[in-house]
């Protein structure tokens, strides 16, 4: 039985809807090395799972000829489906049509599908590609993009928000990615900047590509607005599903927890000798990190930029947590501007997303200079502080080596609410390092000493014994316990069963008025 010629008219609709700009652009985009949106959430979402909203949507601009030129779906794909089994909301611009600009209609789709990821408390991701606002449509495209803006700001904290730079994103565009929580680029084929290579040409009279403009290198090494690049756009869509896999699907849930046969009560004894017995030899601290989280869980965020502190997310017998870490193998790991700032923007989502935070310490102090001062230090310095004092999930830290000065109280210390603080024997907890202590307080008794050299060792080893360790901040209750490293994931795990049901609170207020 044939079926009735107004179902057929259907069929022939959604036909032309899902070819987007038609073959020719299709095969053009594939050209490029480039995936189309359907394809792209094809890779995305878990097979068959994939609904449309708004497959049939059009423009409605009559200016410029549009008015013969109106597509169904108008450059953007948006609808439901699920990642792991788990439901998230998507949009992916299609560049076969338009460029993938975004037009009035085309931004009240995405806004659409926005509302209803908050609505339902899930994700939503974005998958990004497009040649910015659609010209003819003037200051309704301009309207379109401070429509997202909004919902990107008062979705912040509420539901998870990942952005994916398949190809162009430009000018006003770069914001609503900036907006959200994490941003991953494809390498070679996308590109993020508010002016690109040809305005700056003009402006500035500078040759610059759009690349090295704008490119994944660029913002995953020198601007930090990249967390993440892969080479393709296949490994930037797994990226995207494995980040996911840490996140709950709101503010309200728990972050997921995945079975794990790695032993809770594991030891590793090469921790033991992890810590060099020189106090200026560096280390990798993704060694202490690795060995201690579950096999394998470990996900680094940014980790092109700023590598004086890692960030990133791992998983505790199963159990999400947010990571944060100096690094003594890169300026050893002092705290600079660009540190603090990735540091603090990491403890936020953590902490708005109720993963606890495991917080690894051997930081010497915050890096000193006219360029740090100069560019704020003090100011960024403080949003570390701000972000760990704030937070209200369990907070378990580990002092491995040193914890000097101000940089001791900023990185998730017992004074900033830190719930249980560990230290291994090897941590030296003081003002400032044993050499330039004697050198300020004991001036005048060098300079008269007959060997300036054998006192100044005396006086070093003395001001190690007395201040520079972890036992006068453990008498004080500053440390709860001094450990062995190899038993660092036994106790971390048991500190955190125990924190399991913790609550606390900041006072009512509307928002605090964070150091930007």
């Amino acid at each position: 039985m044939s079926q009735p010629k107004t179902y057929t008219r259907l069929d022939e609709i959604r036909g032309e809807a899902v070819l987007g700009g038609g073959r020719a652009r299709i095969e053009a985009q594939h050209s490029k090395g480039k995936l189309t949106a359907r394809e792209r959430l094809d890779l995305l979402l878990d097979p068959g799972s994939f609904e449309e909203i708004d497959l049939l949507v059009k423009h409605r601009c009559t200016d410029f000829g549009m008015e013969e030129k109106r597509l169904a779906g108008d450059g953007v794909v948006t609808g439901y489906g699920n990642i792991d089994g788990r439901m998230t909301f998507v949009y992916a611009q299609d560049f076969t049509v338009f460029g993938g600009s975004l037009s009035e209609t085309n931004a009240q789709k995405i806004c659409k599908v926005m509302e209803l990821a908050a609505r339902m408390g899930c994700p939503i991701l974005g998958l990004n590609d497009s040649g910015g606002a659609r010209i003819q449509e003037g200051v309704g495209s301009l309207g379109g993009y401070a429509d997202i803006f909004l919902r990107n700001s008062i979705y912040s904290g509420v539901i998870p928000q990942i952005t994916g730079v398949f190809g162009p994103c430009a000018g006003g565009a770069v914001y609503s990615p900036a907006l959200t929580d994490y941003i991953v680029m494809v390498e070679k084929t996308s590109y993020m900047f508010i002016t690109g290579p040809k305005v700056v040409k003009t402006v500035t009279n500078e040759l610059v590509s759009a690349e090295f403009l704008g490119g994944a290198d660029a913002h995953a090494s020198k601007s930090g607005v990249a967390h993440f690049t892969a080479p393709t756009e296949q490994g930037a869509i797994a990226t995207m599903r494995r980040l996911l896999s840490y996140l709950p699907q709101n503010n309200m849930e728990d972050p997921p927890s995945h079975p794990s046969d790695d032993p809770p009560d594991r030891q590793d004894p090469s921790l033991d000798g992890l810590v060099p017995e020189n106090p200026n030899q560096p280390y990798d601290i993704r060694n202490a990190i690795t060995r201690i989280v579950d096999r394998e869980s470990f996900f680094e965020v940014q980790n092109r930029y700023a590598p004086n502190i890692i960030v990133g997310f791992a998983r505790m017998a199963g159990r999400t947590v947010g990571v944060v870490a100096n690094q003594p193998s890169f300026l050893a790991g002092v705290l600079d501007i660009k540190a603090s700032v990735k540091g603090a923007r990491f403890v936020r989502f953590c902490d708005a997303f109720n993963i606890p935070l495991l917080t690894f310490v051997d930081v010497p102090g915050f890096l000193p200079g006219t360029a740090q001062e100069h560019g704020g230090i003090i100011l960024h310095g403080a949003k570390l502080i701000y972000a760990y004092a704030e937070a209200t999930v369990p907070k378990i830290t580990v002092i491995t080596r040193k914890a000097y000065g101000g940089a001791y109280c900023v990185m998730s210390s017992k004074h900033l609410r830190g719930d249980i603080n560990y230290a291994w024997p090897t941590a030296e907890i003081a003002v400032m390092g044993p050499r330039g202590a004697v050198e300020i307080v004991f001036r005048n008794e060098l300079k008269a000493a007959s060997d300036m050299d054998a006192r100044q060792a005396e006086l070093e080893a003395s001001y190690r014994e007395k201040f520079a360790n972890p036992y006068i901040a453990a008498e004080r209750g500053y440390i709860d316990q001094v450990i062995h490293p190899r038993e660092t994931r036994a106790r971390v795990n048991r500190a955190l069963d125990m924190l399991n049901t913790k609550k606390d609170s900041n006072p009512v207020r509307k928002h605090g008025n964070m150091p930007l």
